[in-house]
């Protein structure tokens, strides 16, 4: 399960990366925004995964 939360989060961030590019392109601040909270969503649920780990 932990491995499948890993992939979901880096996913989240990756998309985010993709939205933040698209919004710097077009111009779009909103789009750019979400962008970088999408990321860092996933840096912070990957960095929680990471501490789940450090306890096994």
């Amino acid at each position: 399960m932990s491995a499948m939360d890993k992939l979901n989060n880096k996913a989240e961030e990756l998309s985010g990366k993709g939205k933040e590019a698209a919004g710097n392109a077009t111009g779009n601040r909103d789009l750019q925004a979400e962008g970088q909270a999408d990321q860092v969503g996933g840096n912070v649920k990957q960095a929680g995964e990471k501490l789940k780990d450090v306890f096994k």
